[in-house]
């Protein structure tokens, strides 16, 4: 029963930024840390970034370290993903997962995922 939901897709031109919100509903693991990845057309999702389940911790793509936040909103029971400095090639759907997370950029160690939210960024 538990439900991911990302928010806060859109078309925004180089170098601008973007926040996206994962919501979930139902109760999972507190053990479960979050993670972002994302999927170009044609290509294999990919890791972006994790924040670990006592939220004490944080992994990021090199494509994206420097870049990208992935942070909790406490006030609106949130995952976020503040973007910045966008680029074309981040131009993706974006999906949040939960899970164990022990491999942070394995697909496999994700249980539930979202149904993904699209970024574009042109040039």
């Amino acid at each position: 029963q538990v439900q991911l939901a990302e928010s806060g897709g859109g078309l925004v031109q180089a170098g601008a930024s973007l926040r996206l919100s994962c919501a979930a509903s139902g109760p999972f693991p507190s053990s479960y840390a979050m993670a972002w990845f994302r999927q170009a057309p044609e290509k294999e999702r990919e890791f972006i970034a994790q924040l670990s389940a006592s939220g004490s911790r944080t992994t990021y793509a090199d494509s994206v370290k420097g870049r990208f936040t992935i942070s909790r909103d406490n006030a609106k029971n949130t995952v976020d993903l503040q973007m910045t400095s966008l680029k074309p090639e981040d131009t993706a759907v974006y999906y949040c997962a939960a899970g164990s997370g022990s491999n942070v950029r394995a697909i496999y160690d994700y249980a539930y995922w979202g149904q993904g939210t699209q970024v574009t960024v042109s040039s």
